[in-house]
């Protein structure tokens, strides 16, 4: 059976003004997302994931972005999905190298976790009712994506729909709740450019799916590719290290 419990970082400020639940990997769309919900006037309320991910050094970049963008109260929620592994993240599978990130065949890529936001938005859900919270913010993003089935814009307003009929304060009618996905049509590039407006601090975040012990992106997984390809096209240095080539 599953083990799962959350630990918190932060202090207990009391009622919150305008609280949002902001999923927070660590990585370089969703510190964007957390920025951009602080920029909308929220304040973001963070939950990063603890879920058997061999790229467990998301975990500390997590901490380091919530803490540098201010958040008061950041969750890490505990659920081993390596019970059923499916992916290269969560099983012993080699993560793709090299790989051709503008693949044409629509395939999925084994990096995917199977059914990961819908969990993940599942727990944000029921922070978000408890906070009285009508917002929840996820970093996906239909263009510079690895493929993934729920990354795309059809997945998050079916999901919003289920939401707004799972919950006690929805079927009362005292919160409509919303799936912000503000990175969603954007380039990576895009997204570079609209973080360091906002200041994110790109050095405090990881993206790599097989990094080296001490944090060192490989610099070849589908994730490093886009993301390496997004600061060029962005015009600007990648501030995270790389193993060299």
């Amino acid at each position: 059976m599953s083990s799962l419990n959350t630990s918190s970082s932060g202090h207990d400020s009391g009622a919150l003004v305008r609280p949002a639940v902001v999923l927070l990997s660590g990585g370089l769309d969703s510190a964007t997302a957390l920025a951009v919900a602080r920029r909308d006037g929220y304040t973001p309320c963070a939950m990063t994931f603890r879920y058997g991910q061999r790229h467990m050094v998301e975990i500390d970049a997590a901490r380091r972005v919530a803490a540098a963008q201010g958040v008061s109260r950041h969750v890490v929620v505990d659920i081993d999905l390596r019970q059923w592994g499916g992916s290269a993240l969560t099983a012993d599978m080699e993560v793709p190298k090299d790989r051709d990130v503008d693949h044409a065949d629509d395939s999925v890529p084994i990096t995917y976790v199977p059914a990961r936001n819908t969990i993940f938005l599942s727990f944000a859900l029921a922070w978000a009712e408890v906070l009285g919270a009508d917002a929840i913010f996820i970093g996906v993003n239909a263009l510079d994506y690895s493929g993934y089935p729920d990354c795309r814009p059809e997945y998050v307003a079916a999901f919003e729909a289920m939401a707004n009929l799972a919950t006690a304060a929805g079927v009362q009618g005292t919160q409509r709740l919303r799936i912000h996905a503000p990175l969603q049509h954007l380039t990576k590039a895009q997204i570079v450019a609209l973080g360091c407006e906002l200041g994110v601090d790109y050095s405090l975040t990881t993206s790599c799916y097989d990094p080296a012990p001490d944090g060192t992106a490989c610099g070849h997984c589908d994730a490093c590719q886009l993301r390496l390809r997004g600061f060029a096209e962005a015009g600007s240095a990648d501030p995270i290290a790389y193993a060299s080539n």
